[in-house]
């Protein structure tokens, strides 16, 4: 009888993972390194309890694709057992390209999009495990004769973002993120090897991008979370910008350096990624509070102690703000305290639902398939929500 390690998870109760491969690749450090990152960077400080891990995701992003796969098998698509569990090892790996704090330092530390490190640690893993991911990165990569294993990992109604709302919502306690992910998953079928939902699901899809849509301006680009990163990247930069680095990790501080490019051999600089999370940046910042440059004080004290930059934010643009005077208690002078500010006005964009090629397909039940764009009643999720806003120290 085959082991079946059991996982209590909060969101969806116990979640199950057979021995062999998945449960290897569960206890591997790649992706053990999820457990100290944040899936939410730096919105625990909007939300108290939005302190769960890219881990828990990984593994929530599994349990659904697994249920998915289920579902499609109860409906008659064909999926050999090597295509489930490729499909399963996909989802599973689909995040361990992220940084600390998840997006938050994903261009300051590595120049690289976390996708692009996440393809390379698969192909890491493949080689480390004897060419047994093979099946499961050529789905990854949308390489695979049947796109719809694909779809179920990155598309725009995807196991992730199934996962990713659902979690979310639960861990801040946003109640407008509930989606319904199960009623969604029973919707779904195959035909021509692409991913399709029945006719009876369209206001389930259009309950889900709405509440992607308040997610996004509710939680994932609220001003004080911003607020927050905008001064830890501020932070790095300055710290980048002193002689003396010795407080940074190791491997911190081989990317910090500024060595590393595009171009790197990605064998020379996985294993410093592999091994930095959360853990290093606030072990950084908390040295930093004693440290004797005044701006790392300055910014390292506010994100330890929730001293917060100012931040505005509108619909429409504004001006920048003119100068004004530091307070006595920073140790800044006017320049420096001038350079902490945004010099430019920032904006973010956020569509509901886009067109094009990547369109989620409603099956009708007469047969007939039709893209969800074209669906009456539904343009309110094509248009775009805007956001201008401006960071200031205070």
């Amino acid at each position: 009888m085959a082991f079946v390690k059991i996982f209590n998870d909060p969101v969806y109760g116990f979640i199950t993972v057979p021995s062999g491969i998945l449960l290897e690749l569960i206890e591997h450090p790649f992706l053990q390194r999820l457990q100290r990152i944040k899936q939410l960077g730096l919105s625990h400080y909007v939300y108290p309890g939005a302190v769960h891990s890219r881990f828990h995701h990984a593994l929530g992003a599994y349990h659904l694709m697994t249920l998915a796969l289920n579902q499609l098998r109860l409906k008659g698509v064909s999926i050999s057992d090597e295509e489930y569990t490729a499909a399963q090892i996909a989802i599973l790996l689909h995040d361990i390209g992220h940084g600390p704090f998840s997006h938050v330092l994903e261009h300051t530390i590595l120049p690289v999009p976390h996708e692009e490190i996440t393809a390379l640690m698969m192909d890491r893993l493949n080689r480390e495990f004897g060419d047994r991911l093979a099946l499961a990165i050529r789905i990854f990569r949308n390489q695979y004769d049947r796109p719809f294993l694909h779809q179920l990992i990155s598309s725009q109604l995807d196991t992730d973002r199934l996962d990713y709302l659902t979690r979310d919502s639960f861990f801040t306690g946003v109640a407008e993120g509930v989606i319904g992910y199960d009623r969604l998953i029973l919707m779904m079928d195959v035909t021509d090897q692409r991913l399709v939902l029945e006719e009876k699901a369209v206001y389930s899809i259009e309950k889900f991008l709405t509440s992607r849509k308040i997610m996004y301006l509710q939680v994932y680009m609220h001003k004080t979370a911003i607020a927050a990163e905008y001064m830890l990247n501020l932070f790095l930069s300055r710290f980048k910008a002193i002689s003396n680095r010795s407080w940074a990790s190791r491997s911190l501080s081989y990317f910090l350096d500024g060595k590393v490019s595009r171009h790197t051999d990605p064998e020379e600089f996985l294993p410093y990624f592999a091994s930095i999370d959360d853990v290093d940046i606030w072990s950084l910042l908390k040295e930093a509070v004693q440290g004797p440059d005044p701006m790392l004080r300055f910014l390292a004290g506010g994100l330890i102690n929730r001293r917060l930059f100012r931040i505005s934010m509108k619909d429409e643009n504004f001006e920048a703000p003119s100068g004004s005077t530091p307070p006595p208690d920073t140790g800044l002078n006017e320049a420096e305290w001038d350079s902490l500010r945004s010099a430019d006005i920032h904006h973010f964009e956020i569509t509901p639902y886009e067109q094009g090629e990547s369109e989620i397909c409603i099956r009708h039940k007469a047969g007939s398939l039709l893209p969800f764009s074209s669906l009456r009643d539904m343009d309110h999720l094509k248009n775009s929500v805007s956001r201008y806003y401006r960071v200031e120290p205070r």
